[in-house]
């Protein structure tokens, strides 16, 4: 159990490791950027469940890259900027869009197979897409990227993955601005250990699990997010949370997505009763982006008293062989999609903001980068096109290692200097009586839902913080040490997505204040960040 008298034993009890490389977080930000560092030297990657547990096996659509003799990387750098509403940074999407082809190809390198058609790549169109540039695998992409990268991470003697293994909190010292590593916990053991590394990776994910629906698994807890904000790294851009419009209807917290790609192979949206609506929301019908087509979903919910709209895909030629893993689903659920509308609502899909990196994935603290979808690189600026996230992860992860023989300059430090500067503030001991993990989480993520949803406004948003402080203030341990530092984690980020929301007075993109409906360029070109003083 993690408490301040276990924290001054650690000197004594916790087994000590060093690596060159340590990574926190197995998706395709985490392992592509472990087998480019790999070519470096030693790599040790770390993940809370296992290999198969991360955002990345579940992605559905695909990966958007400018590889088609009739794209062009300024294309697909214009659809990324018209969907950021103004707040994508230009020369990190410049990066994205030239740099992209060259990742997926090694992708494609490494075993990622991708649909062909007559010899060729088979490409899908996604909202906000002005062209077909979306690679696919059936709609299990996800999982075929992460299939190929775990069998070629498990090749390379000198990358030690460990899984069962959670970031409690990153070590260094304040007051240079330095990380040398983490404070980890095996959660099957219950030991805790220490990694000290030259360079620090994190590749935690996104915070999707703040909410009460959503797209992501369990292990979405803002954990790289919330330790590296108790280091000093800044967040940024958090009021910015993606709602993905079509998700299976149902009362689970993680809920079954449907992909993007069916509305750009035909699926069409229509309410309860019977009533095809997007044309009254945006020129761009299905294909409008996915804030749009989310509000659009609610408002027509709220008018016919339902809490779902449905998805026709009965008329996609060979619905069944494209979407395999949707049909599947849906069957075991009682629905035949190609006889049958599908019943959808939005959830949480994904974390625009985050730990705020460089072009060079550098987080402003020496030792400590981070990647994927728990980094904040400035590519997705208020609404991040669709199919982008995957492909943000590959490059900006190799742009890490490309300054490699910088990295491995640092020094690796003795385990005394560590301990001398860890802050244990936060896991000291909470009271003995108060709100669970279990009831908080239960709170925290209504409470997010229904505060600092898809809609907002500044009372809800203020009774937002004061429940969410409320739970901060009064959490106590419980019997699960595991649940206890996840909800430390949820609530530290909750607090920020809720302040950023409160202090954007406008509407744009991810962030809709229905007391400030307008996008205001005139005040608010510019970003919302806060560091942990």
């Amino acid at each position: 159990m993690i408490t301040t008298r276990y924290i001054g034993e650690l000197e004594s009890r916790a087994p000590l490791f060093f690596t060159d490389f340590l990574i926190v977080g197995s998706g395709i930000a985490g392992l592509f950027t472990a087998l480019k560092a790999s070519e470096h030297g030693r790599v040790v990657v770390l993940t809370k469940k296992t290999l198969k547990d991360s955002n990345t096996g579940l992605a559905q659509g695909g990966i958007a890259a400018a590889v088609h003799e009739e794209d062009s990387p300024f294309l697909h750098l214009e659809d990324t900027l018209e969907a950021g509403a103004g707040l994508c940074d230009v020369a990190a999407v410049n990066v994205l869009v030239s740099e992209g082809p060259a990742r997926v190809r090694e992708l494609m390198e490494i075993g990622a197979c991708f649909d062909m058609k007559d010899g060729n790549i088979s490409f899908t169109r996604e909202g906000a897409h002005g062209r077909a540039r979306i690679l696919h695998a059936a709609d299990a992409t996800g999982e075929a990227i992460r299939v190929a990268l775990v069998n070629k991470c498990v090749e390379k003697d000198n990358i030690d993955i460990q899984e069962y293994h959670y970031l409690v909190d990153l070590l260094g010292n304040d007051s240079s601005r330095t990380c040398h590593g983490a404070l980890v916990y095996n959660t099957i053991t219950g030991q805790q250990s220490v990694y000290i590394a030259r360079c620090t990776i994190i590749a935690t994910g996104g915070a999707g699990q703040l909410y009460q629906n959503t797209t992501n698994p369990d292990i979405a807890t803002a954990d790289g997010m919330a330790a590296a904000f108790r280091m000093g790294a800044e967040l940024t851009d958090l009021e910015f949370i993606q709602f993905h419009p079509t998700v299976l209807f149902g009362y689970e917290t993680q809920r079954f997505l449907i992909s993007e790609s069916v509305r750009g192979e035909g699926g069409r949206l229509y309410n309860t009763r019977g009533e095809r609506f997007m044309g009254k929301y945006s020129s761009m019908l299905e294909l409008a982006p996915r804030d749009v087509v989310s509000r659009a979903i609610l408002s027509e919910c709220t008018a016919t008293g339902s809490e779902y709209v449905y998805l026709d895909m009965r008329d996609i030629p060979s619905a069944r062989d494209r979407f395999p893993n949707i049909y599947r689903t849906c069957l075991a659920r009682g629905i035949d999609l190609e006889k049958e509308m599908v019943p959808v609502s939005p959830g949480a899909h994904y974390t625009m903001g985050g730990i705020k990196t460089n072009t060079r994935g550098e987080t402003g603290i020496t030792g400590l980068y981070a990647c994927g979808e728990a980094a904040c690189t400035g590519v997705h600026g208020a609404n991040r096109l669709a199919s982008n996230s995957l492909l943000e992860g590959i490059v900006f992860g190799a742009r890490i290692v490309d300054n490699a023989g910088e990295i491995l300059y640092h020094r690796q430090i003795n385990q005394e200097e560590i301990y001398r500067n860890f802050d244990h503030a936060w896991v000291l001991d909470p009271p003995a009586e108060g709100i669970s993990p279990a009831d908080a989480k239960h709170e925290m993520q209504a409470t997010m839902w229904n505060k600092v949803g898809i809609i907002r406004e500044q009372n809800g948003l203020k009774e937002a913080g004061a429940k969410i402080e409320h739970l901060y203030r009064h959490l106590t341990r419980g019997d699960d040490p595991l649940a206890y530092m996840e909800m430390v984690n949820m609530l530290t980020v909750a607090r920020v997505v809720i302040q950023a929301a409160l202090w954007r007075r406008e509407s744009r993109g991810g962030h809709f204040r229905s007391d400030y409906p307008e996008r205001d360029d005139l005040n608010w070109i510019k970003h919302v960040s806060f560091v942990n003083l």
